[in-house]
């Protein structure tokens, strides 16, 4: 079963490495018997899925999360490690497409208006007095 990104990309189920191990937290007498922790590891350098403008976009935005060009996303939220793997798919999933998604509009930096820059002025004036009258008295 491939990881579906996008329409257009999708990743082959052969480059995706799955880990299984014991979850920790309450489960009663099956939590020691159970793999239900679930990692999935995917390496985004040695993917042939995607393009190179992709693959440089990835490794450039997910720069602090890839450990030698490998994603690596854990799930152990569930009971069932079938539920796991799949909210482990989907973390990726989210993570990849959000690494590849175009950036949005620049800000265009506009001037305060006079209004705002007025109100803005009154109160710091208005702060102003208050810290004043916190003031001793002097000794005239």
């Amino acid at each position: 079963m491939d990881l579906e990104i996008t329409r257009a990309l999708s990743i082959p189920d052969s480059e995706l490495n799955w880990r299984f191990s014991r979850s920790s937290g309450p489960g009663g007498q099956h939590v020691n018997t159970s793999d239900s922790r679930v990692e999935l590891s995917w390496s985004a350098t040695g993917s042939r899925a995607l393009s190179d403008y992709q693959r440089e976009r990835l490794v450039t935005r997910l720069d602090s999360k890839l450990i030698a060009g490998v994603i690596t996303v854990s799930a152990s939220e569930q009971r069932s490690q079938l539920r796991n793997r799949e909210l482990a798919l989907q973390k990726l999933a989210k993570i990849i497409a959000t690494a590849l998604a175009p950036d949005g509009p620049s800000r265009r930096a506009t001037k305060p208006t006079k209004g705002s820059q007025r109100r803005r002025l009154a109160t710091k004036s208005r702060r102003s007095e208050t810290k004043a009258q916190r003031k001793r008295p002097s000794a005239d």
